[in-house]
């Protein structure tokens, strides 16, 4: 069956400005155009929008979606069961939430008891299938199952403030990493003790802590783009420095 830009939309539940976008990109050209001027698409590219559009719902960008689907050995089966994986665990995740939603309603409306602990599970579990959507391919291959298992397990035992003093952490780090940036000493006395921070940082989630691993890690911040973006974003260079740092404080 064939499809105008806006038949296709209406199928799909997208825009046809999206699809028009698509097109300009190339991500998603129609089969042909026909003697009117209308973008025709077919079978083959119905299922590849199909595929975009499960791309999108776990957020890979559409650049990285267009070099996925142009690999030669791009395997469209494969694809899909990747996909009903990644979607049972955000599942998982969801039914998560909504469970302490649920015990939430209970606690305020029906005064049944909720611990502290129990209403941040889901956000715990979320944080978790979150960095293993994003990472786990490349941690997991770094470090192995059984650490990044250790690692999970020591976030979902984390009471709030435990939680709450980690994610300040984290931002403390970004923050006296641009300040450590502009003196351009990744020896010097602040750069330091932004590695020192990092380190603790580490340590509230890795169940043992080595130089080694501390190294290896900084070196995945320059190496991933995914990781690189996320340091170098108000400051580009700053993945490296940091790198720089590391290796200096680990080297000690």
């Amino acid at each position: 069956m064939e499809y105008t830009v806006q038949k296709l939309g209406q199928l799909a539940g997208v825009s046809t400005r999206t699809l028009r976008y698509y097109d300009e990109i190339g991500i998603l050209k129609p089969a042909r155009i026909n003697t009117s001027g209308y973008r025709i698409y077919g079978q083959i590219e119905v299922d590849r929008l199909q595929q975009i559009l499960f791309y999108r719902e776990m957020n890979v960008p559409l650049e990285k979606i267009k070099a996925i689907l142009e690999e030669p050995d791009f395997d469209e089966a494969a694809a899909l069961k990747k996909h009903r994986n990644e979607l049972l665990d955000k599942r998982k995740q969801l039914d998560e939430l909504i469970r302490n939603v649920e015990k939430s309603i209970a606690y305020s409306e029906r005064g049944i008891t909720m611990t502290d602990k129990e209403k941040f599970e889901g956000f715990k579990q979320k944080m978790i299938d979150d960095n293993e959507a994003k990472y786990a391919t490349e941690i997991r291959g770094k470090y192995g199952d059984e650490t990044i298992e250790k690692a999970n397990a020591k976030v979902k035992g984390m009471s709030e403030s435990e939680m709450g003093r980690v994610n300040k952490l984290g931002e403390d780090i970004l923050v006296n990493l641009q300040a450590a940036y502009e003196t351009n000493d990744p020896a010097g006395e602040l750069a330091q003790r932004v590695a020192a921070m990092h380190k603790e940082w580490l340590t509230a989630y890795w169940d043992s802590y080595s130089k080694e691993a501390h190294a290896g890690l900084a070196q995945m911040y320059v190496d991933d783009e995914r990781f690189t973006a996320y340091y170098d974003k108000k400051q580009p260079g700053s993945a490296a420095f940091l790198r720089d740092a590391i290796v200096i404080f680990t080297s000690k």
